[in-house]
């Protein structure tokens, strides 16, 4: 029988294809309220299902599974599952001709989503948000365009796919990554820019689409000119700019506290009260099992009664109604990406 215990603000990761004996007890502790997967995590659908059953049965509600599953360079799964355009490429079939860019976009978030969720996959941190500006090292084509009114049509027609198939969506990188070249994985990229200028592009796609996203993910950037510190650990930028301007309603996820850009805010237990002192709900804390221990053993965080029922809404809602793997409108969206990928290679 799984433990009956409300899912915490903790999001960790797990080391292979089943769960070690560590990871079974890690993964019922009380702070603990979901599990990000990765590439390690993945040999085939068959293994991928039953990581998943055995991640679900550890806890009633189970705990939310996610992955950073976008298409193009970050698709965690490859064999076996459909391949996802980046989704500049998108940006570039949405430039020839809107429409067909839209409806490309649409049938990416039903392939992308009904897929994950066939395989026990709850939620992908997707769309990217930022703009392209041509110099982001972490960005990249994982951006749509550099147009915001172009990345509000093709995360609207990307975000309507994936609801097609009873997921939700993770907007990133609040409010903004792509204007600035270093990669917060293992630097700490500063944005000079003003307020003004952020909020007059950047930040039009998340003002745009707040009451769409069912989460958020904000950059590790620091804006100097704005806030002296990163975006994930600012009070300023997500609670009175994310919740209080822009009037987003749903669950903030830290990036990786691991992650180089984190390490500014302190030790790791530091960095998870920052996080949720600035207005995170979730914290992530990945690739370190040591760390994880750590935010698990020392951080006493106060932890909102309604924070397990705002999760549960995050779970995937598959159903007779949904475009599911198998269904005729999963097909269609197949066989466009897979045309789209063949038009793409000749090009």
């Amino acid at each position: 029988m799984p433990m009956t215990l409300p899912l915490g603000p903790v999001m960790l990761d797990v080391a292979g294809h089943a769960l070690t004996e560590a990871e079974r007890p890690r993964l019922c502790h009380p702070l603990v309220g979901g599990v990000i997967l990765f590439a390690r995590n993945y040999a085939n659908p068959a293994q991928l299902a039953a990581l998943t059953a055995e991640i679900r049965a550890l806890r009633s509600p189970a705990l939310l599974i996610t992955v950073d599953h976008e298409g193009g360079r970050v698709q965690r799964f490859r064999t076996g599952f459909s391949a996802v355009p980046a989704m500049g490429v998108l940006g570039k079939a949405w430039s020839d001709d809107p429409a067909r860019g839209c409806q490309l976009a649409r049938d990416a978030g039903r392939v992308l989503a009904s897929e994950l969720i066939a395989h026990g996959v709850d939620l992908s941190y997707t769309p990217v948000l930022d703009l392209d500006y041509g110099v982001s090292r972490v960005i990249g084509d994982r951006a749509f365009h550099r147009d915001p009114e172009a990345t509000v049509m093709l995360a609207t027609a990307l975000i309507d796919g994936m609801a097609d198939a009873g997921m939700g969506c993770v907007g990133k990188h609040f409010p903004g990554h792509g204007f600035v070249e270093a990669d917060s994985h293992v630097d700490m990229p500063r944005d000079p820019r003003d307020f003004d200028a952020i909020c007059a592009d950047d930040m039009r796609p998340f003002r745009t689409l707040a009451g769409r996203l069912a989460g958020v993910m904000p950059a590790h950037v620091i804006y100097p000119a704005v806030d002296p510190r990163p975006a994930g650990f600012s009070p300023f930028w997500l609670q009175t700019v994310l919740r209080g301007q822009l009037g987003f309603a749903g669950v903030i996820f830290s990036d990786d506290l691991t992650m180089e850009a984190a390490t500014e805010a302190g030790d790791i237990v530091a960095r998870a009260e920052a996080a949720r002192a600035a207005g995170c709900d979730m914290v992530l804390v990945c690739n370190r099992p040591d760390l994880a221990e750590t935010v698990l053993s020392r951080w006493h965080p106060d932890v909102p009664a309604t924070l397990s029922d705002r999760l549960c809404g995050l779970h995937a809602r598959p159903g007779a109604d949904r475009v599911g793997v198998g269904s005729p409108a999963y097909a269609q969206a197949t066989a466009q990406l897979a045309a789209l990928a063949e038009a793409t290679h000749r090009a």
